[in-house]
């Protein structure tokens, strides 16, 4: 009871990025500015549009959206690929490798990944400001870049 409790409590995250977010899933389409947040294992997706929160999605133990509360494989099951491993969305939102590291190849300012199996066909990158997943089996699109500088 306690974890089902604790898993959406208010966490302290030690970093707050503001980023452009692109995410297209199954229940979720979204592009326009979010900010990331990570403490230790907990990380955070809050995002905007026209400057007003329109979602949140907190991964902890439990994966925690504005209809509520679940765990990492309902959450997949409903949101991305049911295929997928159970820490899939946090590892990509803080751009750490996929699948336990399978088929990473690095690059110069990054690495990648290149994963097809029973159900998927994914293309991961993860490198100077920008992270990109994309699954072409079931369209799904998660995108997240450095804001544009700006000039006064």
């Amino acid at each position: 009871m306690l974890l089902l409790f604790g898993g959406c409590a208010v966490k302290e995250y030690r970093t707050s990025e503001p980023k452009l977010v692109t995410l297209k899933t199954k229940l979720l389409r979204f592009n326009d500015v979010g900010f990331i947040r990570r403490g230790g294992d907990a990380v955070q997706a809050e995002l905007f549009s026209a400057g007003q929160a329109v979602e949140r999605i907190e991964i902890n133990h439990l994966v925690c959206v504005t209809a509520g509360c679940m765990g990492k494989s309902a959450f997949n099951a409903d949101y991305l690929y049911a295929g997928y491993p159970d820490d899939l969305l946090q590892n990509v939102l803080t751009g750490r490798p996929i699948f336990g590291g399978a088929e990473r190849v690095a690059t110069g300012e990054g690495f990648e990944q290149r994963l097809a199996g029973e159900g998927y066909d994914i293309l991961y990158c993860v490198g100077a400001g920008q992270i990109s997943f994309k699954d072409r089996a079931n369209d799904i699109l998660i995108k997240i870049r450095d804001l544009p500088e700006t000039r006064q």
